[in-house]
């Protein structure tokens, strides 16, 4: 079971990830330059469905979004040649990743509400904000 979060301040501005497995974190890291919350979001899933690789498991998000976007509208993006009638499709670049990764896996994405005292939610935000200030693993 993992959890995911992705942490932007200001948004946007510099941003950071975080995947919690076991109440450590796993996975840290950032991109150059001001980033947002959506991204730093879709990071951290990357990360997580990269960890995985392709096994079963569990992955808790506080991002409806992007569960909406892997199991709702890429689908429908895709099959339309990745373009949406209101418009380019912003972030693409991670929307193709994490909908192609999460294609090839067996991780079941689980919404979880964010700031509400969720152990392990609360460790991925707390975690997503040292990122952003440039924490790592090893």
């Amino acid at each position: 079971m993992l959890f995911t979060d992705g942490s932007a301040s200001p948004n946007p501005g510099p941003g950071g990830f975080a995947v919690i497995e076991s109440g450590k974190p796993v996975a840290l890291g950032s991109e150059q330059g001001d980033t947002t919350n959506i991204r730093m979001e879709g990071m951290a899933l990357i990360a997580a469905l990269t960890l995985v690789k392709g096994e079963a498991c569990k992955i808790h998000t506080d991002s409806e979004f992007w569960i909406n976007v892997v199991t709702k509208w890429a689908p429908g993006w895709e099959a339309k040649g990745w373009k949406k009638s209101g418009g380019p499709i912003k972030n693409l670049d991670l929307v193709q990743e994490v909908y192609s990764l999460y294609g090839n896996s067996q991780a079941e994405l689980v919404w979880v509400r964010g700031h509400v005292g969720h152990e392990g939610n609360e460790l991925a935000d707390e975690w997503a904000n040292k990122a952003r200030q440039g924490a790592r693993i090893g």
